[in-house]
């Protein structure tokens, strides 16, 4: 029973993008490791940018910065 946590900034991903990305996720898995689709979980976690950080800075601050 695989379980996979994809995360991304809000960024306006859309609800067909969402959905591709859980088809593709599952179809690698059962591709791969001959995982049963129905027992493969996809979860998409979707995260502000203020709580995403790389080099020591919110993404928000790396973006403010870069305007």
């Amino acid at each position: 029973m695989p379980y996979v946590n994809v995360r991304v900034t809000k960024t306006g991903v859309t609800a067909a993008q969402k959905a591709e990305i859980i088809k593709g996720v599952t179809d690698l898995l059962v591709r791969v490791l001959g995982k049963d689709p129905q027992s493969t979980f996809v979860v998409i976690d979707e995260v502000e940018f203020e709580n995403w950080g790389i080099g020591g800075e919110s993404i928000a601050a790396r973006r403010a910065r870069a305007k």
